[in-house]
């Protein structure tokens, strides 16, 4: 598991390890059933707090991408409700999409992006 924390983003580290192990799980490197490490080694690993961990993974678990297990610890199992899964990505791209129209980001810059991040998913599933 290669998770790295950028320390001068302004972007919570909490969030940072949250987006960087569904990244991890749309492209494959994590598989259903897969435990991560648990909240005391990663936080060890990467250099943060156990609390930031733990709250990452509270989040993860509310989101349906892990469950807890009191034995396994932290571990890969995937709500695959779809309809709320695109509910919730219609509702953070809306902010997204937002964001990037304020910025001057064209429609052709985000199909051109969002295409290329498919591609990019579909290369590492192979």
């Amino acid at each position: 598991m290669l998770i790295e924390i950028d320390f001068n983003s302004e972007e919570a580290f909490y969030i940072q390890l949250r987006n960087q192990i569904i990244i991890g799980i749309a492209m494959n490197q994590y598989q259903e059933g897969d435990s991560l490490p648990s909240v005391r080694q990663l936080a060890d690993r990467v250099g943060i707090n156990m609390h930031t961990v733990n709250k990452a993974y509270s989040v993860l678990r509310q989101e349906g991408f892990i469950r807890l297990d009191r034995r396994k610890g932290a571990v890969i199992a995937l709500d695959t409700d779809k309809l709320r899964a695109m509910e919730e990505l219609q509702t953070n791209l809306r902010v997204d999409l937002a964001r990037a129209v304020c910025k001057g980001v064209s429609e052709d810059e985000v199909h051109q992006m969002v295409k290329s991040i498919f591609e990019e998913m579909e290369t590492r599933e192979s």
